[in-house]
């Protein structure tokens, strides 16, 4: 049986996972490292159908996606931490409006133009608190160009599952490294789709306070009229200064998310079953984690690695539960402290917590790692 294996780039990965999720528009602004993802989706998006418009700038672009995704397209746009910055305004403006689309941000040293061609893990915080306001955010990211593959199809699955944006950060290194991605691994897997309305067109409400919390969505076009705004809105969508309609509504756009978290949080555990000393990692320092964790255990040091793929919202519990049965946490990451912060909330009083960060353009390497695990726990 021959098998349906490419060699390909982290960012054509990408490309392919939101095509195989049913993607069919695609609007943005090249930058460097995400712009073979724009020149991919402009090659093949045409050739299905689909759409593909270069806008004049990176908040053209997110607000384009958003025009494409209400018109009842599977919607994305790609960039780097400059763009990433430019987009944060349409960005809330998606949250507020519950639009499903994918963000792609392969990001790259900062601040302002920074690195443009080397790695970093900067944008962390940025991808939760980007936008101003209380939000929900899910944002993913894989660590390897297979794993970008299936979780680029996560992504759009998440986007439309829950009506909202939704960020799939990448690594410089990964979304321009090569490695071979196995087509059949997402075989049988399920894709979604937004919920439509089935009810009369006037009765349509677009932002209903249904049981589950996701209200169906109507397409622009398809007969179901509709308010989109910015601001604060009832069920139809129109303006609302009621304080009582603002905290139900803000309340729910974050509820929809955080009773989902068993449904949309994934992480991985690599010799975490008797581990004294713990790694919290991801992206491709998760991979220098996962060889020094090799490393440590061949000298006696009982190491492990929890490596968060989803990275928003945050694996409060599992974080805590690795907190109570470790002596220590490793959190490494490209940049001077950002998802570290977040590991010590919920587990500091239970296990030391200790940071290694690197910011020069170069990647963490295992044998770094290696000796500042030996060293933190002397």
């Amino acid at each position: 049986m021959e098998k349906n294996i490419k060699l390909l780039q982290g960012n054509e990965a990408c490309v392919e996972g939101a095509l195989a999720a049913g993607m069919n528009f695609f609007a943005g602004y090249p930058i460097t490292p995400s712009t073979e993802i724009a020149e991919l989706s402009a090659q093949k998006l045409p050739r299905i159908g689909g759409r593909f418009i270069q806008m004049e700038d990176e908040i053209a672009g997110m607000a384009a996606t958003l025009g494409g995704a209400l018109t009842g397209k599977k919607a994305m746009t790609a960039t780097s931490g400059p763009g990433f910055s430019l987009k944060q305004e349409n960005l809330g403006y998606g949250c507020i409006a519950e639009i499903p689309c994918v963000v792609v941000n392969v990001q790259r040293g900062g601040p302002s133009t920074g690195l443009p061609t080397s790695p970093a893990q900067g944008d962390i915080m940025q991808a939760k608190w980007g936008t101003h306001g209380d939000h929900p955010v899910i944002a993913l990211y894989p660590n390897s160009v297979q794993e970008i593959y299936e979780v680029t199809i996560d992504a759009f699955n998440n986007a439309e599952k829950y009506r909202t944006p939704v960020i799939l950060l990448l690594d410089e290194v990964i979304a321009h490294m090569r490695e071979k991605v196995d087509f059949d691994s997402v075989k049988g897997k399920e894709v979604f789709d937004r919920k439509k309305p089935t009810c009369p067109k006037d009765e349509y409400l677009a932002y209903e306070n249904t049981e589950d919390l996701v209200p169906p969505m109507a397409d622009f076009g398809s007969g179901y009229r509709y308010h989109v705004t910015g601001l604060v809105h009832d069920q139809f969508g129109f303006p609302s200064n009621n304080s009582e309609i603002a905290d139900t509504q803000i309340r729910r756009l974050l509820n929809k998310i955080e009773k989902n978290k068993k449904d949309i949080i994934k992480y991985e555990e690599y010799k975490m079953d008797d581990a004294e000393v713990a790694f919290v990692a991801f992206g491709s320092t998760s991979r220098s984690a996962k060889e020094s964790v090799d490393k440590l255990r061949s000298e006696g040091i009982k190491a492990g690695l929890y490596r968060p793929i989803t990275i928003w919202p945050f694996a409060d519990e599992k974080v805590k539960e690795i907190s109570e049965n470790v002596k220590n946490i490793i959190v490494a990451e490209m940049n001077l402290g950002q998802y570290v912060n977040e590991v010590k909330r919920v587990s500091s009083d239970k296990c030391k917590v200790d940071f290694y960060g690197k910011i020069n353009g170069h990647l963490i390497t295992p044998t770094e790692l290696t000796n500042f695990v030996k060293e933190a726990i002397r």
